[in-house]
């Protein structure tokens, strides 16, 4: 979610990737709640750390999304100059009724897209809308 709402957010010269720390499918309930943002991952493929690390690509600014509880798995990226971590929950561990997991799941998109945001409005030279 996070990597999506960066690319259609922050306007800049910037590479923009993102990464698991396994590569798998991504969550159905996640690309539900990221349609309603008019942003479609049915077609996005998924990419593990492990991936892009091999890749020898350099990263000046590392984000890492994991909630607490997973801290201790959360990727470190070599030769970044600049990390910040967004402890969230992970949609794929709710648990209860289909619309639960949703809301769930619309919580944690909607507080990746204020973060976003703020990331933005600090970092970029221009956003694509407020």
């Amino acid at each position: 979610m996070a990597e999506a709402f960066l690319k259609r957010e922050c306007m800049s010269d910037c590479v923009i990737e993102s990464a698991g720390l396994e590569a798998a499918v991504i969550n159905p309930v996640v690309i539900e709640a990221m349609r309603e943002k008019g942003i479609d991952l049915s077609q996005k493929s998924t990419q593990s750390v492990e991936q892009v690390i091999a890749s020898g690509k350099q990263f000046t600014d590392v984000i890492t999304v994991c909630d607490d509880a997973a801290a201790e798995r959360c990727p470190f990226i070599p030769g970044a100059q600049t990390r910040e971590h967004w402890s969230l929950p992970d949609p794929s561990a709710f648990v209860g009724t289909a619309e639960e997991r949703l809301e769930g799941t619309r919580k944690v998109r909607d507080e990746i897209e204020r973060r976003v945001l703020q990331w933005c409005a600090a970092n970029c030279g221009s956003l694509v809308r407020a």
